[in-house]
């Protein structure tokens, strides 16, 4: 075995709190900012409005929220897009491919 082995946290000592990059920290406390802003303005003693003003922060805090083989579940989303929006012509260039090539020159 001639591979390279690399460390399963290698990734994580360039994160913040090995966690978080920093448009995780920014998304999370905007979402923050902003449902404080809701709260602050909107005094109410009615739950179904203090719950409103409380998803900002809950859904940006799911968003940051990390889970197994992505980073977080932002990029869970952004990989499920970019595999449904993207190319999905998938070019095969594995080892048959060449002896397809020496096949067809031979043939001619």
């Amino acid at each position: 075995m001639n591979g390279y082995l690399v460390p399963a946290n290698a990734k994580r000592g360039t994160l913040i709190l090995n966690i978080f990059r920093p448009f995780d920290l920014i998304l999370f406390g905007s979402g923050v900012f902003v449902s404080f802003l809701i709260l602050m303005f909107v005094s109410s003693t009615n739950t179904t409005v203090i719950i409103i003003g409380c998803l900002p922060a809950l859904i940006t805090g799911l968003l940051v929220i990390p889970i197994p083989n992505y980073h977080n579940v932002l990029t869970a989303i952004q990989s499920i897009i970019r595999f449904f929006t993207e190319r999905r012509r998938y070019v095969w260039k594995g080892w048959c491919l060449y002896e397809q090539f020496k096949d067809d020159r031979a043939k001619k």
